[in-house]
């Protein structure tokens, strides 16, 4: 639910009243002479919890959710990634409401024309014909996620296929302490956690980078006392290991300025 994301307050208030709002009543769109929204793009660094929208809007809405790896799609067969896209979005209308998630869309939507053959031209046409035509299909919604946005064809961005593209940042200062306290909530802490400081010393990490410290502090606690529950209490040293290893992961393993370049929102 919603209660499970940490800070973007303006992106759910944004999706609670057009996308979710427009999946539960789109009568009352339609008696004010509008469409609901019918494709969202979410772009943004990989870590920022795009995945867990989609997640929550489907839960939000009471609608089937479709789950698909842009990669899922694609084959080697004449026509048949084609097949498997129009296939993808009749389920959807058998079982509208119904929320379809294109993971790593840049995979399968890259601009026409700069490929070496046109297999990958074509299964983008077969995305833009359904994208055209599954309005016919009440209460169905395109969601997408990519770090690559960059990459996606032009004609996939206009309105009336992805309507919105929505910048999922790393998370500001609010941001992160919201983070922190929901991954915090069910693990044994100890009393003396300074959340504030934790907060100034994990500037520039992701959702998932401080679900990783979080992780890894309360294994390193668990660890001290033998693997046994009843003993084991967080501390705000472990806590503070756990961003110096995840932050020279960051450094050392996760390039920074490859594909969408990293930034902060502030308030």
């Amino acid at each position: 639910s919603w209660k499970d994301l940490g800070g973007l307050q303006d992106v759910k208030d944004t999706l609670i009243q057009e996308l979710v709002t427009g999946l539960n009543d789109p009568e009352s769109f339609e008696k004010v002479g509008l469409s609901p929204v019918r494709g969202l793009l979410l772009y943004g660094p990989p870590g920022t919890g795009k995945t867990l929208i989609a997640r929550v809007i489907a839960n939000e809405a009471e609608a089937n959710f479709i789950s698909v790896k842009g990669p899922e799609l694609l084959s080697k067969w004449f026509g048949e990634s084609e097949q498997r896209i129009r296939q993808l979005f009749a389920k959807a209308r058998e079982a509208s409401p119904c929320i379809i998630f294109f993971d790593e869309i840049d995979s399968i939507s890259a601009a026409r024309g700069n490929s070496t053959n046109d297999s990958g031209d074509r299964v983008v046409n077969q995305l833009l014909t359904e994208m055209d035509g599954f309005q016919t299909g009440k209460n169905v919604c395109v969601i997408a996620a990519t770090n690559r946005i960059e990459l996606i064809d032009p004609a996939l961005l206009r309105p009336g296929r992805f309507d919105y593209q929505i910048c999922i940042p790393l998370p500001n200062d609010t941001g992160r302490k919201d983070i922190l306290e929901i991954h915090l909530r069910t693990k044994p802490i100890s009393k003396e956690l300074d959340l504030d400081l934790l907060v100034r010393e994990t500037k520039g990490f992701s959702g998932a980078h401080l679900a990783e410290v979080c992780r890894r502090a309360t294994l390193a606690a668990f660890r001290e006392k033998s693997f046994i529950a009843a003993n084991t209490c967080v501390e705000m040293r472990n806590l503070l290991e756990a961003v110096r290893l995840v932050r020279t992961t960051i450094k050392d393993v996760e390039k920074p300025g490859f594909g969408f370049i990293p930034r902060e929102v502030n308030n």
